[in-house]
């Protein structure tokens, strides 16, 4: 198979129809199998009760600075919780950071194919800038909140550990460039609809300069998911031989 393909024709023994008589000697013998000696609750109550039971998902800490404190004391006076800016700042932050990794992951990738298109290229090079400057930004504001950057907040941890399986797909040497534009895609599609509820939650809390910078931040994204969708779109078309 072409490195350039997705997809094509092999010896896949995935799949229970190459081994029409294993595979039922499989099925019967899940039905006969050996069953645990255990209580009669079942995993659902096993679950129903370690969920009960679980922890939250980390903490925010405590502005760094009396400045800080005094903004989100005078925000809690007012039946404002400032906490939950402050934790989906560090969310979009760490998002952002871990864009910036996946575009010169992406990168390497273009280059060692050497697709020849340099426009897609150059295009996946300013992705990587903007995502960077974003991480920037959004450091800043951070800070201005009197905040720690640094930290990873619950929401930052959630959302690291629900995309973890995107970096794995683009540094597999095995993968191809449309298969590496269809997982940064779910990144992408995901990156827009946190910078639209990012724009709300400031604008709740009547931060006006982050609500600038964070409506241009969208702008750029939604070109970034633009951009991908048509490169995905390009490459699933080249390998179909279909003319785009």
């Amino acid at each position: 198979m072409a490195k350039a393909e997705s997809a094509g024709m092999g010896m896949n023994k995935t799949g229970i129809g190459t081994a029409p008589r294993l595979s039922k000697e499989m099925i019967e013998s899940s039905r006969t199998g050996p069953v645990s000696q255990g209580n009669s609750g079942t995993p659902a109550d096993l679950r129903a009760q370690y969920i009960r039971q679980g922890n939250n998902v980390g903490s925010v800490p405590p502005p760094t600075s009396m400045k800080g404190v005094a903004k989100s004391a005078l925000q809690a006076l007012k039946g404002e919780k400032a906490i939950v800016l402050i934790d989906k700042l560090a969310e979009r932050l760490a998002f952002e950071r871990t864009g910036t990794r996946l575009y010169e992951t992406l990168i390497q990738k273009a280059h060692a194919i050497e697709t020849g298109n340099g426009k897609v290229v150059a295009g996946l090079e300013r992705i990587c800038q903007e995502e960077l400057s974003h991480f920037h930004m959004l450091w800043g504001c951070l800070e201005k909140l009197g905040a720690d950057p640094t930290v990873e907040t619950p929401s930052a941890d959630v959302s690291a550990l629900a995309s973890q399986g995107i970096p794995k797909v683009l540094a597999d040497p095995r993968t191809t460039l449309a298969q590496c534009f269809e997982a940064i895609l779910i990144a992408e599609l995901v990156d827009n609809d946190a910078w639209e509820r990012l724009i709300d939650l400031a604008n709740g809390f009547n931060q006006t300069d982050m609500v600038q910078q964070f409506r241009q931040a969208l702008s750029q994204e939604a070109e970034h998911l633009a951009f991908i969708h048509g490169c995905l779109t390009k490459e699933i078309n080249r390998e179909a031989g279909i003319s785009s």
